[in-house]
């Protein structure tokens, strides 16, 4: 396959117009194969990683049913999310140890859609006093033996775990955690500057959803968000519009640098549904046009209804240059869960995921799976 004419991503230049080259499943120096590609007014770039939701179209990871997970593998590739690390709740052990053995099978049955690379554990290892939408009744202690159960259940795919940082135990969990492969995250904490530095002194090195579930960033206690820049972490953001001020979501590119920032969009299950009442967690959560909360309790955000492919356009559209959006959306988040080597840039020999973006309004025209047009 050959694809001409485009605006094409390059990591180190920003976009450059050139032709890119696939040979099967890979992108190449020269085209497998005669068909060829216009991207004319088209921005070339590689499919998006999502590293952090929970579900779409009506289904969530957490049900850990086969199905629920092939439509939300199946959605998310359409809207050109073409690897996806979904999110598990705040649950018992054994909905939890479900959840790790529906992945593991899912990745073995290899049927389509997204690539389901792995799991993201956010519960339940997290502080009751910044628990946000998840549910209290089943907040754990860090267990590194629970981890370590989890993480068998689930054949070596547990990829991120998000930690509070002040709990007993943290600090061997995640040397514990990072033996085992599995990035650690702090969020759903309160920990204050110098317990989250030493968390990232042991090998924790990602903030879930920067400013929500944590301590704000204040000028005598920078809390999580300073030990996280300073200790040279990457930082995820919610940029749906709704969870992340526009003024902040500048700022805090600019103070992290867009090689550190993950953009993520902690969908649930109501993205791409119409408005309404939706299960979560086992609570009810209320959505209404681009805003989710936990039912009856409208203060309190619950994710997002927006696509990891939206929350870039929203970045754009905040002021993010798109080169640092696409970086954000694709290689960061890649780095973070151990696949760019295959994912995440347009370099040859990397596996040939590329999304063609309409000019004009940054809308999907193509996409590009392993080699294949969807």
């Amino acid at each position: 396959m050959q694809i001409i004419n485009g605006k094409v991503f390059d990591i180190k230049e920003g976009f450059v117009s050139r032709d890119v080259y696939t040979d099967g499943m890979y992108i190449a120096e020269k085209s497998g194969d005669d068909v060829v590609i216009d991207a004319s007014d088209c921005y070339v770039i590689p499919g998006l990683v999502d590293v952090h939701f929970h579900g779409c179209v009506g289904e969530d990871f957490s049900d850990a049913t086969p199905e629920g997970l092939q439509k939300i593998a199946d959605y998310e590739l359409s809207e050109g999310v073409t690897y996806i690390c979904p999110a598990g709740m705040t649950l018992p052990e054994d909905q939890l140890t479900a959840i790790c053995r529906n992945t593991a099978a899912h990745r073995k049955n290899n049927s389509g859609g997204a690539e389901v690379v792995g799991a993201h554990l956010e519960g339940p290892f997290l502080s009751m006093a910044k628990k946000g939408a998840q549910n209290g009744a089943f907040i754990h202690e860090p267990d590194a033996n629970m981890l370590r159960r989890l993480q068998d259940a689930a054949e070596g795919s547990v990829r991120l775990v998000t930690l509070a940082a002040e709990e007993p135990n943290a600090i061997e969990f995640i040397k514990a955690a990072v033996d085992m492969g599995i990035t650690v995250s702090l969020g759903h904490t309160t920990a204050g500057y110098d317990v989250a530095s030493a968390a990232y002194a042991a090998g924790a090195s990602h903030a879930t959803h920067l400013y929500n579930g944590m301590p704000s960033l204040h000028h005598r206690e920078p809390a999580v968000i300073g030990a996280a820049f300073d200790a040279g972490a990457r930082a995820e953001l919610i940029c749906d519009g709704i969870h992340i001020h526009g003024s902040v979501v500048r700022l805090t590119f600019a103070m992290f640098g867009a090689e550190r920032m993950v953009l993520i969009s902690d969908s649930l299950r109501a993205a791409g549904m119409p408005d309404g009442i939706y299960p979560f967690g086992g609570q009810e959560i209320e959505v209404h046009g681009n805003r989710a909360t936990i039912a009856g309790h409208p203060e309190t955000l619950a994710g997002s209804v927006t696509s990891l492919m939206g929350c870039m356009r929203k970045a754009v559209e905040f002021g993010i240059p798109l080169a640092d959006a696409v970086r954000a959306s694709s290689l960061n988040p890649a780095e973070a869960i151990g696949i760019a080597d295959r994912a995440g840039t347009l370099d040859v020999g990397k596996e040939a995921s590329i999304l063609l973006l309409n000019k004009k309004d940054l809308s999907l025209r193509t996409v590009i799976f392993k080699g294949q047009v969807q």
